[in-house]
């Protein structure tokens, strides 16, 4: 094998080829599950369903506790994302994409704060304070779960959590070993900047005042 493919997927040559189809198969819905929210489409969640249930499984068996505890949570909030996105506000309109008000930005602060916390006494229990990485986790899944309960919400900020928990993540997962999880989140990146600006374009078209 060539040294390019060595240094990029040389890490899968001990991985058990089911684990490697897995991953490949979440990393699929993984991202079919951001376009369709770039494109403001329910479809974000069953799709995100299927993705998220099969990497809790594949970082569970890898030891990645943090990792499952992000994807378990994004689970959750996809079930609780799918019910908001589909109720009606009104006999002819659905949830529609709005600003995060002055409330929930206090809300995204305890969640963020609240989610350190909790990473932080789980990793103390099972003793995975042995890398950098953990540390690095730990401020991740405070990100994502910040970004994903307000995606939850339909607000557009929760693509700014978004871009900067992807960024982060790139080389993370590289440096982790999983080259196939890692372009997902280069992709997802990218995405998210445009899945920002579509949004941004609809909220534009048809701005709703919500600040309180």
């Amino acid at each position: 094998m060539s040294p390019i493919f060595d240094f990029f997927f040389g890490q899968y040559a001990d991985y058990e080829t089911y684990y490697i189809v897995l991953e490949i198969v979440a990393v699929i819905f993984g991202l079919l599950s951001v376009w369709f929210s770039k494109q403001n489409n329910i479809w974000v969640y069953p799709t995100g369903l299927i993705s998220t249930s099969i990497y809790v499984y594949l970082l569970f068996k890898w030891g990645l506790i943090g990792d499952m505890m992000i994807n378990g949570y994004y689970f959750i909030m996809s079930v609780y994302g799918w019910y908001v996105w589909t109720r009606k506000v009104d006999d002819s309109h659905f949830t529609p994409i709005t600003k995060t008000t002055k409330k929930e930005h206090k809300i995204s602060v305890l969640i963020f704060i609240s989610t350190l916390a909790f990473v932080f006494v789980v990793y103390q229990m099972f003793d995975k304070w042995t890398s950098w990485t953990a540390y690095v986790d730990t401020v991740t899944t405070a990100v994502f779960f910040v970004g994903m309960w307000l995606m939850a919400k339909r607000k557009i900020e929760n693509w700014l959590y978004w871009i900067v928990g992807d960024i982060i993540s790139v080389p993370l997962y590289f440096y982790k070993g999983f080259t196939f999880t890692s372009f997902q989140y280069l992709i997802f990146t990218i995405i998210a900047i445009f899945g920002y600006l579509a949004w941004k374009k609809n909220l534009d078209s048809s701005p709703l005042i919500l600040s309180k």
